[in-house]
């Protein structure tokens, strides 16, 4: 019996030690916490300036780092509109404008509906171009890391 009182104490004085480092000290509590983001200093309400960055202009397509990896876009895309309505990249994307513009064709796999059906025009879940593809850039990497190619791509 005894053995249990002294269980139940050290459990009970464990749990009020841990409520009392849980608790925010007096001084300071209402103190906002300094966190830097990736955006710096920078207000949500404000942008961030997107010219960071230098876009690689009209050059060969690099290499994919991964399987599945969407090709790169080897040219700038900062003046390219992409709307319900219009996609700018099928000005010269479309597989009937490919010969008079020397452009990649878009994949026939984005001709497919989610469920395999073959489509006339593209799907979409397709035609938002920039939700997979991105532009070359110059930008570094913004944390440190070990990635390695794919084997078979190397």
């Amino acid at each position: 019996m005894r053995a249990q009182t002294l269980v139940k104490l050290s459990l009970a004085a464990g749990l009020f030690v841990l409520m009392a480092q849980m608790l925010p000290s007096a001084q300071g509590a209402d103190d906002p916490v300094a966190l830097t983001g990736l955006r710096g200093n920078a207000s949500l309400a404000n942008d961030n300036p997107s010219n960071t960055f230098k876009q690689e202009r009209d050059r060969a397509p690099l290499d994919r780092d991964f399987v599945q990896q969407p090709p790169l876009i080897p040219h700038t895309i900062a003046s390219y509109q992409i709307t319900k309505n219009y996609n700018k990249c099928m000005d010269c994307h479309a597989w009937q404008k490919t010969k008079a513009s020397g452009a990649t064709k878009v994949s026939v796999t984005h001709f497919r509906t989610r469920e395999g059906q073959e489509l006339d025009n593209i799907s979409p879940r397709r035609y938002f171009c920039t939700q997979c593809h991105v532009a070359q850039t110059d930008a570094k990497p913004l944390v440190e890391n070990t990635f390695q190619r794919a084997r078979g791509l190397q």
